[in-house]
């Protein structure tokens, strides 16, 4: 294998690189990404980025002469158009092609928009370090911030603007935020916490509508209600980026469909982070994680499947969310469980355990971090849900 293309410029990519180096790739890779920034760090934008600023020292993954060290050829603010895996070729947005030996996929994903912007009003998505700095200088003390969607992003972002001093709702379309990711109890943790912080939730709540208005944008809701918001900001979820991949004979299916190694469906491309969907063998399913560990685990995994290795991919994911002064913490799936048991429950705390076919699956610690460690090891072992719940 003489090159490598990297299309992607993420954390799973920069894992990746290190992969092929430590394993002794002597070849040529080139990294493809559509920001014109290097690869960086995005968690803090929706926390500490978002309340001071994007920091553009300290939030990229690795210094540029890190790049120069390990010889990777950088094509950023380029997105790539198209695949063909018969030539192996990668086709640029501005026609340039990268012929290669492997390919790893690492576009991860892009937010899901609410609409067409003339149907939907103003409305800001925060994925990128350009979003946040956009948003940043728009969060204002005293102003009202309309947040639309009550996931992990949605709510993070409500709690930062929250402690800069701006009144914020949160309008949610399931009863309790959270609820299709960690079920209805401990969706009400979370609700009840926020609000207690003066976050204000609209919980089955629809939207019939964005309009602009003078300084800002009104939201009306299917009830009558008119929220007026100086500014609006969704976060209702994100999607794999293979739009580029449509039509290149690969297969997907809400991103791109590999085996256990991170092979994807045609010869010498693998695939790596918040973009890949794999089975992971020790939770039986089919599986695509959008989480900091897993980008990181992966691209060093589809590095070494990349040269030649056959070693099935295992992992139990792992996420957090801070919020506030909460400091959440997941191990495991809570998808799909048939058990939800409440450990410990206070205004700051929760412990949550979620059990499928029997096992325990999932465990949730909010300010609870030594139990973390000994419920991922229950998972990893497959410990009988009995055993836990009774201990």
């Amino acid at each position: 294998m003489r090159r490598v293309v990297i299309v992607g410029a993420s954390l799973a990519a920069v894992h990746a690189i290190d992969g092929l180096r430590e394993n002794g790739f002597q070849g040529d890779i080139a990294l493809v990404g559509a920001e014109s920034h290097l690869p960086y760090d995005r968690p803090p934008l929706s926390k500490e980025a978002l309340q001071h600023g994007p920091d553009m020292t300290g939030l990229p993954l690795r210094t540029p002469e890190w790049y120069v060290e390990r010889g990777v050829d950088l094509h950023l603010g380029c997105r790539a158009r198209a695949l063909d895996v018969a030539t192996r070729v990668v086709t640029l947005q501005h026609g340039e092609s990268l012929a290669y030996d492997g390919l790893l996929i690492a576009t991860g994903s892009r937010p899901r928009t609410l609409g067409p912007p003339d149907q939907v009003g103003p409305v800001h998505v925060l994925r990128t370090v350009d979003d946040c700095v956009a948003l940043h200088e728009r969060l204002l003390p005293g102003h009202h911030l309309v947040v639309i969607g009550g996931g992990f992003i949605g709510l993070e972002v409500a709690a930062t603007a929250r402690e800069m001093g701006l009144d914020v709702s949160v309008v949610e379309v399931a009863p309790v935020p959270l609820t299709r990711v960690l079920g209805d109890e401990v969706g009400q943790w979370f609700k009840t916490y926020q609000e207690s912080r003066g976050v204000k939730l609209l919980c089955g709540s629809i939207i019939d509508g964005i309009e602009p208005s003078p300084g800002g944008s009104k939201v009306i809701l299917r009830d009558g209600t008119a929220l007026s918001a100086d500014l609006v900001v969704a976060g209702v979820g994100a999607v794999p980026a293979t739009d580029w991949l449509e039509g290149s004979g690969l297969k997907l299916s809400d991103g791109v469909v590999c085996d256990q190694s991170l092979r994807a469906s045609a010869p010498g491309v693998v695939a790596a982070g918040d973009v890949t969907r794999w089975y992971n063998s020790l939770f039986d399913e089919e599986m695509r994680v959008e989480q900091w560990s897993n980008a990181v685990e992966q691209g060093r995994h589809a590095a070494t499947t990349l040269l030649g290795g056959d070693e099935s991919y295992v992992s139990v994911p792992y996420f957090w969310s801070d919020q506030f002064d909460a400091r959440m913490r997941f191990v495991g799936r809570a998808n799909a469980a048939e058990q939800v048991h409440i450990e410990r429950t206070g205004e700051s705390s929760m412990v949550a355990l979620f059990g499928r076919d029997g096992m325990i699956r999932g465990a949730l610690c909010v300010n609870a971090p030594r139990q973390l460690a000994l419920y991922r090891r229950a998972i990893l072992d497959g410990t009988p849900w009995r055993d836990v719940v009774s201990a």
